[in-house]
């Protein structure tokens, strides 16, 4: 088992209440919630360190990407890959 900090964190209660339908689990729901959003954080930082060395990313790399990300017929314009 990984280790574990406990802590306190202070929610509005209409979350609090919409956490407690969706599990019974609150500190590990939470705790994947912050494991995405440092992920999703990391990988931005990482796509910009890689756009200051390499020049900023093409349409055609956008639409690459978008296709990738949400499959080929996807109607989403390149800013909504990232």
């Amino acid at each position: 088992m990984a280790d574990t900090t406990r802590i306190t964190v202070t929610l509005p209660a209409e979350q609090v209440a919409e956490l407690k339908k969706l599990t019974d689990n609150v500190s590990s729901y939470v705790a994947e919630a912050v494991a995405r959003q440092l992920r999703h954080q990391l990988r931005g930082a990482e796509l910009q360190r890689y756009q200051e060395q390499h020049g900023e990313f093409t349409d055609e790399e956008m639409a690459e990407a978008t296709a990738r990300i949400f499959g080929a017929t996807a109607s989403r314009g390149p800013a909504d890959a990232l």
